[in-house]
């Protein structure tokens, strides 16, 4: 394992962007997937589809919404949002619902709310329940950028340190773990925080958010809600254009930049990307079908 800082390599040889793309994964909301005929028509067979578990939103629209997935052949992920879950008899029911409608993984995260509504205030004391044994692999959430949420001062040294007991989490349980980013715009931030990940010996799988295709003012709106950090200046700078605020933002450059990093270095741990489809379903999935085929 290398632990010299990466940077983004420079090469002009094409890697084929489709190499990077294999195996991505993307986000709905029970909401949206009702508005998808049938996933089958637009994802290839098996591919994970994370389903956001909002605020608000209805369990029951949660696990019919797995259920669905999985029988049109999709491998789906429910979140699981720690601040949400009332307690421990809920989080049992959730679980054994999720998994009798065809789910055997699932993202655990602490979740959007400024405090705990139950027994529960971070994906670690979900964990330390020992209900999630039975699951295929356990996914949680990473922030390349940090997260004031979390470290409220800036920096990332309690993000890290979540990170770090996951991951002895996972080492001492034999879970297999993969991390699940915020969408980013910018390729260095992310290298660098992989670089910082692995020099501290965490060795975890990185699948990376990238947005989907969306105009413009949408995606600044979401990246600010979201927390979006320095990558942020990639959407500003676009922004100064004027004759780009009528071409909606795709995630080629960003996603390229990644894939030429991989393939100059092997040991990249971002191993796959993360579609959240801020623009719509279908202009994510049209997106990665074309450039899946490149």
């Amino acid at each position: 394992m290398s632990l010299m800082p990466f940077r983004v390599t420079t090469s002009r040889a094409d890697v084929p962007l489709a190499d990077f793309l294999q195996g991505a994964s993307i986000e709905v909301m029970p909401r949206t997937a009702a508005g998808v005929a049938d996933f089958r028509a637009i994802l290839p067979a098996g591919t994970q589809v994370f389903v956001a578990h909002i605020d608000g939103t209805a369990q029951a629209d949660m696990v019919a919404t797995v259920a669905r997935l999985a029988a049109e052949g999709m491998a789906p992920v429910p979140h699981i949002p720690a601040r949400i879950v009332p307690d421990r008899a809920t989080l049992a029911d959730w679980i054994a619902a999720y998994r009798d409608a065809g789910a055997d993984r699932v993202l655990l995260l602490g979740g959007g709310l400024a405090a705990p509504r139950g027994a529960f205030a971070d994906s670690m004391q979900l964990l330390d329940t020992g209900l999630f044994g039975d699951f295929k692999t356990l996914f949680v959430a990473g922030h390349p950028e940090g997260n004031r949420d979390i470290d409220p001062g800036g920096g990332e040294a309690e993000v890290m340190r979540a990170l770090r007991w996951k991951a002895d989490f996972a080492e001492r349980t034999g879970a297999d773990m993969q991390i699940v980013t915020q969408f980013c715009f910018e390729a260095q931030p992310v290298i660098d925080w992989a670089a910082r990940l692995q020099a501290a010996g965490l060795d975890l799988p990185i699948r990376i958010g990238v947005a989907g295709p969306a105009k413009l003012q949408t995606m600044l709106k979401f990246a600010i809600m979201c927390g979006v950090g320095p990558s942020l200046r990639v959407l500003q700078r676009r922004a100064r254009d004027v004759t780009k605020l009528l071409v909606p933002y795709e995630p080629n450059d960003f996603a390229a930049a990644l894939a030429r990093h991989k393939a100059a270095n092997p040991d990249f741990p971002v191993i796959a990307a993360h579609i959240f489809p801020l623009g719509g379903i279908t202009a994510s999935t049209d997106w990665l079908a074309r450039a899946s085929a490149d």
